[in-house]
């Protein structure tokens, strides 16, 4: 199996856990809340926040998918590697309220550090195949310093 297709599975299986984590805590969210890793669920109106992280993740999986969709592949990975960061905040949320640590790091911290992978997967895959869309027919990249070497020269002369 190509590289393309492992990052491309890797990327919808992300964007299927984010979009159903995500649903589940706007559509139920005291049955998701305990497996969150907090100590303690909110009380009275404090559930809302519940509504608000799982339209947080609804929102970060939609935008892999129209990356993906579009065929967006190096935005993907950057994307990847940026939404990684809320996943590590989760954690880092987790263990700072004395939440569970094995939920902190089994879930969150996997989780993040897995989309950091794909995301950097995805990064080296595209520079090959920039790489690879460059470069002449002898491997070389003539072709391109040809080019600039024209745009220089018809500016400053």
């Amino acid at each position: 199996m190509s590289l393309k297709k492992i990052n491309t599975v890797l990327a919808v299986a992300f964007i299927l856990f984010i979009l159903w984590f995500g649903s589940e805590f706007i559509l139920r969210p005291e049955v998701v809340a305990p497996g969150f890793g907090l100590p303690n669920q909110p009380s009275g109106d404090g559930g809302g926040f519940l509504i608000v992280k799982g339209t947080r993740d609804v929102v970060l999986a939609l935008v892999l998918v129209v990356l993906l969709a579009a065929g967006h592949r190096r935005a993907l990975g950057w994307a990847l590697l940026v939404e990684a960061l809320a996943a590590y905040g989760d954690m880092a949320n987790v263990l700072a309220h004395h939440g569970s640590v094995a939920t902190a790091l089994g879930v969150h911290g996997l989780t993040a550090t897995l989309m950091v992978v794909n995301g950097l997967l995805i990064m080296r895959e595209t520079r090959r195949s920039e790489a690879r869309d460059s470069a002449g027919p002898d491997g070389s990249i003539a072709i391109r310093r040809a080019s600039r070497s024209r745009v220089e020269g018809g500016l400053s002369g």
